[in-house]
């Protein structure tokens, strides 16, 4: 097994820059994701890990061998790629198998190997047959299984999960997460879809731009973004955000509406009032309150219930917001209502550069 280190790492494309420079620790036996929107960076990160692009600047180590000219071929990866790349004219034991064969494996290793990683992807009953008789997701085994039987140091897959309906997503992403905690091999996992990073990761690597915004446990970018960008990223509906002004002991919005912090978090307040400030809020800490309690009064535009919670959506100057309630919350659209906020769990963020406030 083996960590991955990048030490002032720089990618370009001609004179464009995809990463300015990046300093990155990956822990042995670890399950990084990198998350981030379309162009951030990530699935470049990854090919450069693999060897399928050169380094422009800066190291990579995987352990302890610095790998910026080592072909791809002696990294010791295995790479799961979108569209799970598998040989049509090939049977899925010969696809699992070939990669063994072409280093001379020993016939009974490569059998071995072949049944071991069948029957830990539940895919023993499709040896025999071509992938055009499989589903996507039992593909995805497949391609999953075939990296497996290398046993590499590292594991890196490109947004496997992409091509796959909702319900065989979810059940593949279980078992990636699975695997990694019986394999215990050092995995990097890119995906666009923070829910997976959120429930796969040991830490998740935030990227925007190429530069690393966050880099911490799924608690940690969740519960204490660094920013407003990973706050607005991470959560799932989004997070809201309201313009506010920071008074003695809280904030007041646009429009007036006026919440008190606890004690605990106004203290940073106390320097600077008037400042213009984010307020964020996210949709599971806001609350319907009773008729006359102080808050903030909106008018609902569409009511979504879910069953076991009700997403209420509000439009403000423009934006559209949205608050979870519960599910006996009695809304409608077009009703006027008053909302209250969870203010020891809302982050406040610097309306010039989006830093969260400590």
């Amino acid at each position: 097994m083996a960590s991955i280190r990048m030490r002032g790492l720089v990618k370009r494309y001609g004179d464009v820059i995809v990463v300015p420079s990046i300093d990155l620790e990956i822990r042995d036996q670890e399950f990084v994701v990198f998350v981030g929107p379309s162009g951030c960076g990530k699935s470049t990160l990854l090919r450069v890990i693999a060897g399928l692009e050169p380094i422009d600047g800066g190291d990579l180590y995987i352990g302890d061998t610095r790998v910026n000219d080592v072909t791809p071929s002696r990294r010791d990866i295995a790479m799961v790629f979108q569209d799970y790349a598998l040989y049509p004219h090939m049977t899925v034991y010969d696809n699992m198998a070939f990669g063994l064969e072409m280093r001379a494996t020993p016939r009974d290793e490569i059998d071995r190997r072949v049944q071991r990683a069948a029957g830990m992807l539940r895919i023993e009953p499709f040896l025999q047959r071509k992938p055009k008789a499989l589903s996507g997701g039992q593909r995805q085994r497949v391609a999953m299984g075939r990296a497996m039987v290398r046993n590499p140091k590292v594991f890196l897959f490109d947004e496997p999960l992409s091509n796959l309906d909702a319900k065989l997503r979810g059940e593949v992403r279980t078992e990636i997460k699975a695997l990694s905690q019986q394999l215990k091999t050092t995995m990097v996992f890119v995906t666009h879809d923070q829910v997976e990073a959120m429930t796969m990761a040991d830490r998740i690597v935030v990227l925007k731009a190429g530069v690393v915004q966050q880099f911490g446990t799924p608690e940690e970018v969740y519960k204490t973004p660094a920013n407003q960008f990973v706050a607005g990223f991470i959560g799932s509906p989004t997070m809201n955000f309201f313009d506010a002004t920071a008074t003695p002991d809280g904030v007041t919005l646009a429009d007036g509406s006026a919440f008190a912090l606890p004690a605990a978090r106004s203290d940073m307040l106390r320097g600077a009032p008037g400042a213009d400030l984010v307020l964020g809020v996210r949709p599971e800490h806001m609350q319907v309150l009773a008729a006359g309690e102080p808050g903030m009064k909106v008018t609902v535009s569409v009511v979504e219930p879910l069953g076991s919670d009700t997403l209420m959506y509000f439009d403000r100057d423009g934006t559209r917001f949205v608050a979870r309630v519960s599910p006996e919350t009695q809304v409608r659209a077009g009703d006027a209502v008053t909302l209250g906020f969870a203010m020891d769990k809302t982050h406040l963020f610097d309306k010039k550069d989006g830093s969260a406030l400590r």
